[in-house]
């Protein structure tokens, strides 16, 4: 939670249940940490600049690499103080920031993350339907690069890609082809014989 802000109770709670949810849908992809209300479990970085965003998302594979921060904000915390406050340094680490906002709030982050000129890679919406939520990608940025595909190494018994499909020119065949079948054979030139000399 912001140091900033004091959300209503009713506010809080949806907060901490939009978290949760979230946490439980990413991790078939993830390894996931969350902080809900004013629980620090997660961490960004270390130290005094460590930054405890509501979801942290890293790579299950070994190294466990950073892949995105998540930020949940209610109907209160889509404002100004918030945008400079969280959404900031959020945007400023080494992984792809999202932010999830109540869909009445919409044009109010996208507004919020220009004037600050904060990158966000993804807004979504969320609307409760009875006791389910709802979650829309409304933004996509067209500036977070795609992450660098790691190298498969090469073992001894790989097979080589053909020089066609690496992009380099295949040299003709010098190989004749056999003729079809019911085919005439193709004449061949007679040797041309020098004249004697009398």
């Amino acid at each position: 939670m912001s140091p900033i802000l004091v959300r209503p109770v009713r506010e809080q709670l949806e907060h901490d249940r939009i978290i949760r949810q979230l946490g439980a849908k990413f991790k078939r992809r993830f390894e996931v940490g969350i902080n809900p209300g004013a629980e620090q479990n997660a961490a960004v970085g270390t130290g005094a600049a460590a930054l405890f965003p509501d979801l942290v998302l890293s790579a299950p594979e070994k190294g466990h690499r950073l892949q995105v921060v998540v930020e949940v904000e209610t109907g209160e915390s889509v404002n100004h103080l918030e945008a400079l406050a969280q959404w900031t340094h959020l945007s400023k680490t080494r992984a792809a920031f999202h932010l999830y906002v109540p869909a009445g709030m919409v044009d109010v982050a996208r507004r919020l993350s220009e004037d600050n000129q904060i990158v966000v890679a993804e807004i979504w919406s969320y609307h409760s339907v009875g006791d389910e939520i709802r979650y829309t990608l409304v933004h996509r940025s067209k500036y977070i690069p795609a992450p660098a595909r790691t190298p498969q190494p090469r073992t001894a018994f790989a097979k080589a890609t053909p020089a066609k499909r690496q992009g380099r020119p295949v040299a003709p065949s010098t190989r004749r082809k056999p003729p079809a079948r019911g085919a005439k054979p193709a004449r061949t030139a007679k040797p041309v014989r020098k004249a004697k000399r009398r």
